[in-house]
C-alpha cells in the first residue's frame, strides 16, 4: 500500500484538479503531449518547476537530477538519463525552450564546495556526478574571500551558466540554437522569498523577475 499521504493526495487530486481538467488530460492522452519548454531543474523536493511555473499538464517537459546539471555531449557506452531526455525534448517534441533552473540553498552546491561536514550520500554514483561542478567550482573560489552564503549562491548560479555552456556543446542544440528554432535560458528560483532570477547572458547579470506581492 502507498504511504497514507500520498493516497489521500491522490483522492484530493481526482475529486478537485482532475475534476476540474478532465477533457484536457483526455485530449492529452489522445493527442500526445506538445510542450514548448524543456526545464531541467533539481530534484530538491522545495523547488517543484510546475509549481513555480504554475503550469497545468502536458505544459512542461521537465528532468529532474541532482543539482540541476546538464552534462558535456559525450556519446559512449555509458548510460546518460539526463542527455537522452534532453535529446528526445529537443529532437522528438521539438520543444522551444531549454530553461535550467537552479535554486538557494542546493545540497548538491553544498557538496560540491564541501561545506557539509558528512558527503551528500553514500554510495557509487553522486560524488562523479557532483564532479561536473569542477570548473563552476574553480571560478567561484576565484572570486575572492566571501561569505560562505554568498559562496553558495555564486556557484549556483555559475553552475546554470556551466550547464548552459555544456548544452551548446550538443550539435543538436547548436544547429537549433543558431537558426533561431531553440532558446535556452537560465533561471534561479530563491526558495525562501518565492522569488525567480533570469540570467541576461549578454551581461552576465541575474535580474528577478517582477511578479505579484506575495499576500
Amino acid at each position: 500500500m502507498l504511504p497514507d499521504r500520498l493516497v489521500d493526495g491522490y483522492r484530493a487530486f481526482r475529486a478537485g484538479r482532475y475534476r476540474v481538467e478532465h477533457d484536457r488530460y483526455r485530449h492529452l492522452a489522445e493527442a500526445g503531449q506538445k510542450p514548448e519548454t524543456l526545464i531541467i531543474a533539481c530534484c530538491d523536493s522545495r523547488a517543484a518547476p510546475e509549481l513555480i511555473f504554475d503550469a497545468p499538464p502536458g505544459e512542461l517537459f521537465v528532468v529532474r537530477n541532482v543539482a540541476n546539471l546538464v552534462p558535456p555531449y559525450a556519446p559512449d557506452d555509458d548510460y546518460h538519463g539526463t542527455s537522452a531526455a534532453l535529446e528526445f525534448a529537443v529532437m522528438g517534441l521539438r520543444v522551444k525552450n531549454v530553461v535550467v533552473m537552479g535554486h538557494g540553498r542546493c545540497g548538491g552546491i553544498a557538496a560540491a564546495l564541501q561545506e557539509n561536514l558528512e558527503p551528500l550520500s553514500p554510495g557509487d554514483f553522486i560524488g562523479k556526478w557532483i564532479s561536473l561542478l569542477e570548473k563552476p567550482v574553480a571560478q567561484c573560489l576565484d572570486c575572492g574571500d566571501v561569505e560562505p552564503s554568498e559562496r553558495h549562491r555564486r556557484l549556483e548560479r555559475l553552475s546554470v551558466a556551466n550547464s548552459l555552456a555544456n548544452l551548446r556543446t550538443f550539435p543538436c542544440i547548436t544547429a537549433l540554437e543558431k537558426s533561431g528554432r531553440l532558446k535556452l535560458h537560465g533561471a534561479w528560483f530563491d526558495i525562501a522569498l518565492g522569488e525567480l532570477h533570469v540570467l541576461d547572458e549578454a551581461t552576465g547579470a541575474w535580474n528577478r523577475l517582477p511578479g505579484a506581492d506575495a499576500a
